[in-house]
Parts: structure tokens; C-alpha cells; sequence
């Protein structure tokens, strides 16, 4: 089962994303900030990046681009509780393969999921 990476500034709702995705069979990594995303991501090299828009440290745009360099590969979406198109465009050019609003519907996340694994494997 692929490996997802959990980044948001919310412990609350890293917490709630793990579990539930672990449920579903999924190996699931987690980050409070920036920093520790990247440092995850070169550490366990996930499938999937979940990547809040709005970080402690970092914006999660900065995060995306910096992620896309070190691996390109890595399937990113893109998820944030503030609706602006600009930022859902910016993150789409910057190579994100979606961008979802909070409060998500927990079937739809399962949908994007499984459809970036199958458009990324």
C-alpha cells in the first residue's frame, strides 16, 4: 500500500488523517511544519503528500516547490481551509495534482487518493 506524508499545522487533524488513513492500510508519516516535511520527505520518500496551504513556518506553496525539486515524483495535494483561486492555480503550476477544501467530506479525500495513486504507480 502506498505511503502517504501528512503535513498541517493542526496536530489535532494530523492526528484524526493518520488514524484514518492507517485504518484504510495506508503507512502514513506526519509533520507539524515545513521543516519537518522536508526532512520526512527525504527520510521516508512517500507516494502521496497531503500539504496543508498554511504552515507555522513555512507557506505550504514554498513547501510544494521545494518538495517537487528534491522529488519530483511525489504526488501532491494540496489542502487548506482558505478558498483563493489564485493560491489553488499557483499550487496546480507549481506541480500539486490537486487542491481540496477544508472541511473535506472524508469519501471524497479516498477519491483523490486513490486517483492520484492510480495516475502515479
Amino acid at each position: 500500500m502506498a505511503k502517504i506524508l501528512v503535513v498541517d499545522d493542526e496536530a489535532a487533524i494530523v492526528r484524526f488523517l493518520k488514524a484514518f488513513l492507517e485504518k484504510r492500510g495506508y503507512t502514513v508519516a506526519t509533520a507539524l511544519d515545513g521543516k519537518e516535511a522536508i526532512e520526512k520527505l527525504r527520510e521516508d520518500k512517500p507516494d502521496v503528500m497531503l500539504l496543508d496551504i498554511r504552515l507555522g513556518d513555512k507557506n505550504g506553496l514554498e513547501v510544494l516547490k521545494e518538495a517537487k525539486s528534491i522529488t519530483p515524483d511525489v504526488a501532491v495535494v494540496m489542502i487548506t481551509a482558505v478558498s483563493d483561486e489564485e493560491i489553488g492555480k499557483r499550487a496546480l503550476e507549481l506541480g500539486a495534482f490537486d487542491y481540496i477544501m477544508k472541511p473535506f467530506e472524508l469519501p471524497h479525500l479516498e477519491k483523490v487518493l486513490r486517483w492520484t495513486m492510480k495516475l502515479t504507480t
